[in-house]
């Protein structure tokens, strides 16, 4: 069948379609990793983006119950260059495109990605359509530029859960099948962490379980007197979607929370803790996405190559002297970290739980676990 993705500058890419059909809106980027396409398709930092991946083959190894980072995918679309049927991976259980099609995400495939990327690249992400139903190109380009787009909108809300739950008893990841979770179930937690959930990754929850964390989530309207009451070791603010501006009722909680326990901000948390120490956010031309983006650690000269996904990030110049710089993107100079100069806070842009990416940062799992200790 055929499909058409259209952006908002009037360019046209047709292809063929993979996985459901339809019409969805959403901002058109993309993603530089090799592997891992199931991870960044249920990723909920996606939630309102078409996701273009740049590597030319998607699909051979299908996609399990395991490699997945939420509840299901998130992204609005999917776009790749050759989508493979036939798969092969001892713990797929469906091909790509019937792991789209259940879940109701529409994939083109056999278009020019290198062209569509090179576009994004040199003039920004931008709206786009992406549809199988809808073929004439101008009503798709109309429909792209009339748009309101992801800046100054919440997309948070779409995807918090809606009440608290305990990560080893949410019943929300088949820990049945997976070994990681077998070996985390025999731990015991030495610390009781409340994750708020702005769109958060199953592998930050992974990870600090991994690390001694009895974790509990709460929604991203979880007001601070609600946190501080359950008397947590600390406090992880997760990644999500999105412009953080309009999440100012997160921004409200953290200011409540800064000083009162140890924070650990993650991506769109770092963002949202930015604003809270009075800073200001901008949004990138295409962003950071990919699982090879160098980050340079102030403190040891190390550089990191890292995951990340992010369309925003913290404007450095806007910050107050009482918040240190500890880390700095080499690519494009942009903030990817910081901690505070009196408080137990720190918090990255990037993703030190990776999935898919390199572990070079995992270690902040375990500094946020020392100043637990040490508070």
């Amino acid at each position: 069948m055929k499909a058409i993705l259209a952006l908002s500058d009037g360019t046209i890419f047709e292809g063929e379609n993979f996985g459901a059909t339809g019409e969805n809106l959403g901002e058109v980027v993309f993603n530089t990793s090799m592997t891992g396409y199931q991870e960044v398709l249920t990723d909920p930092s996606y939630k309102g983006q078409i996701v273009t991946m740049t590597y030319p083959l998607i699909g051979n190894y299908g996609c399990n119950e395991i490699d997945v980072e939420s509840i299901r995918p998130q992204v609005e679309g999917f776009v790749v260059h050759e989508y493979s049927a036939h798969y092969s991976n001892w713990r797929a259980r469906w091909s790509l495109g019937d792991y789209l099609e259940e879940h109701g995400i529409i994939g083109i495939q056999g278009i020019d990605t290198r062209a569509l990327t090179k576009r994004l690249r040199i003039h920004g992400v931008m709206n786009g359509v992406l549809s199988t139903t809808e073929l004439d190109p101008q009503s798709l380009i109309a429909k792209a530029q009339a748009w309101h787009g992801l800046v100054g909108m919440d997309m948070v809300q779409f995807v918090t859960c809606p009440s608290p739950y305990l990560w080893k008893q949410s019943g929300t990841e088949l820990t049945a099948s997976n070994p990681l979770t077998s070996v985390e179930a025999r731990l015991e937690p030495q610390f009781r962490v409340i994750a708020i959930d702005f769109g958060v990754k199953y592998n930050i929850l992974r990870q600090l379980t991994q690390h001694g964390c009895q974790v509990q989530v709460v929604p991203a309207q979880t007001p601070a007197e609600e946190i501080l009451a359950a008397d947590p070791d600390g406090i992880c603010l997760s990644n999500g979607p999105g412009d953080p501006e309009p999440v100012d009722y997160a921004v409200e909680t953290i200011r409540k929370l800064i000083g009162k326990k140890p924070i650990f901000g993650i991506c769109l948390g770092h963002q949202l803790l930015g604003l809270a120490f009075g800073g200001k956010t901008f949004k990138l031309k295409f962003g950071h996405r990919g699982t090879n983006q160098p980050v340079k650690r102030f403190e040891n000269g190390q550089v990191e190559i890292t995951s990340q996904n992010h369309g925003f990030c913290v404007d450095i110049d806007s910050l107050p002297n009482t918040v240190e710089i500890t880390h700095i993107n080499l690519n494009d100079q942009t903030l990817e970290g910081i901690q505070h100069k009196e408080y137990p806070i720190f918090s990255v842009q990037y993703h030190p739980e990776a999935s898919p990416g390199p572990h070079d940062a995992s270690y902040l799992f375990s500094k946020f676990t020392d100043l637990m200790h040490n508070v």
